[in-house]
């Protein structure tokens, strides 16, 4: 059950993070779990695990990870002429 709740709250901070750079994620739900956990990666390498913690991530770090993360990936795919809007 704490694999489901990781995954929801994976999707769900993935999701905050593309509503916050004003970007979809590409995949839908699954590309939002997987900008979830990386981001949570990310977010927790630089900046540790303050904040609250559910699901086993650290909410504030997470997020802001997985910002970084949308923004680098936003960046490549318009290098690579794919991300325009």
């Amino acid at each position: 059950m704490s694999f489901l709740w990781s995954l929801i709250v994976g999707g769900i901070i993935g999701w905050i993070a593309g509503a916050i750079m004003g970007r979809d994620i590409p995949g839908g739900i699954i590309g939002n779990i997987i900008a979830g956990f990386i981001g949570a990666w990310i977010g927790t390498a630089l900046l540790g695990t303050w904040g609250p913690v559910i699901g086993g991530f650290a909410i504030i770090p997470a997020i802001i990870g997985a910002v970084v993360l949308v923004f680098i990936a936003s960046f490549i795919l318009r290098s690579m002429g794919r991300g325009r809007h």
